[in-house]
């Protein structure tokens, strides 16, 4: 098979649960001879892609651009599938897809703020959920993410959970004694707020932040506040940073696809805590310690740095986290009884995964779908079908 795969993401680094399951994914279809591409954002200088060396890369900086590189590709590779994943805010890369390869789009359904349709979106467009619906294939990876595309657009999607975890044997770290409470990509959305609110209520523990693709200076400047916040640096490897952990919080208030980083945790013995929001409960297979929030349910229409909206953040009430953090890290009873039950319902969950279950579901998918004629961009265009559109519209205000 030929696969196309386009996002607006950087895949060098893959920092993202989104970027990392569909290199896992390009990675395994090409070592078995499957000839891969990925159109994408611009990677930063320098960086290292850690997949396999024949799946070409085509980073794009500029949007429109981006777009156009995507047709191109789409003509002279001709793929058997385009895979388009979720992080395409504007719906530009899904258009285009359709428009190009009709019949032979399948929609990573990952993020769920960046889908054209749902509650949770930033971005709702009536026509490019339509887009989504008439895909050949919609992935998701998790159960209750799948149930938010068959809300929204009526279609069922396959659940495809990617292998991202390594294999076993896992470590499995015994860091009650000596660990910090740490939180990975502390920002607004991800619950930066309650976070510090814990710090600040117990000070005698040690907290560790590992900035991620959604913190800002702000963020970065209301942790070096807190004497007991340290600030960790990038790790190459989960591990490097999971083995410093000795409680992870995960109190995300925006709706969550799933919660790669709570799994990763479970794996190593680590307990997690955890917010309710969306598919977090399910990443937590059962275990303890998931807190209800109120979610963030409305943005300010204005960009932080990063140029994600910036959220409207509602009050929650740092206690109930507190009292688990406090059990957690003063009883060695009631650490060591939710280790060994978030190891143990981690490693049920990996012991069937397998990084082929994509290429199974691509071999048994037919093309879907109507030839996509209407509503094409004007960037979706070539360039003489624009010269054209542009003179058929000078012409007709000459006439008016």
């Amino acid at each position: 098979m030929r696969i196309l795969l386009t996002a607006n993401a950087s895949y060098a680094p893959p920092r993202g649960g989104a970027t990392r399951s569909n290199l896992i994914w390009l990675d395994y279809l090409a070592r078995r001879g499957h000839a891969c591409r990925i159109v994408c954002g611009r990677s930063k200088p320098g960086a290292d892609f850690s997949h396999h060396p024949s799946i070409k890369v085509m980073p794009v900086e500029e949007p429109a651009r981006r777009v156009q590189t995507l047709r191109r590709e789409i003509a002279e590779f001709e793929p058997d599938w385009v895979l388009v994943s979720s992080e395409d805010l504007g719906h530009g890369l899904l258009h285009e897809a359709h428009h190009s390869a009709s019949g032979r789009v399948v929609y990573l359904a990952h993020t769920p703020q960046f889908f054209p349709f749902g509650a949770a979106s930033w971005n709702p467009d009536a026509f490019a959920a339509s887009l989504v619906a008439e895909s050949a294939g919609i992935v998701t990876i998790g159960q209750h993410m799948a149930e938010y595309v068959e809300r929204g657009v009526g279609r069922t999607a396959a659940v495809i959970h990617p292998p991202i975890y390594g294999a076993p044997p896992f470590p499995h770290y015994q860091n009650f004694e000596r660990g910090l409470v740490a939180m990975i990509n502390p920002c607004a959305v991800k619950g930066i707020s309650i976070f510090v609110a814990i710090a600040e209520c117990l000070p005698l523990y040690g907290f560790g932040a590992l900035p991620g693709w959604g913190t800002t200076a702000a963020d970065r400047a209301a942790l070096e506040r807190h004497v007991n916040i340290d600030i960790l640096p990038y790790a190459c490897h989960i591990d490097d940073f999971l083995s410093r952990v000795r409680l992870l919080l995960a109190p995300s208030l925006w709706y969550e696809g799933f919660g790669l980083i709570v799994m990763e945790a479970m794996l190593r013995g680590i307990p997690v805590v955890a917010s309710d929001s969306g598919g977090l409960q399910e990443a937590k297979r059962g275990t303890g310690y998931v807190i209800p929030v109120h979610t963030i349910e409305h943005y300010q229409p204005a960009y932080d740095e990063h140029a994600m909206p910036l959220p409207v953040v509602p009050e929650n009430d740092a206690a109930p986290w507190v009292d688990a953090v406090r059990e957690l890290l003063s009883n060695p009873t009631a650490y060591q009884r939710e280790s060994e039950a978030s190891r143990t319902a981690g490693l049920k969950f990996v012991e069937h995964l397998d990084a082929g279950d994509l290429q199974r579901f691509l071999e048994g998918l037919k093309p879907f779908g109507r030839r996509h004629t209407g509503k094409a961009t004007v960037e979706s265009l070539s360039p003489e079908k624009r010269a054209l559109l542009l003179e058929r519209l000078r012409k007709r205000r000459m006439v008016h």
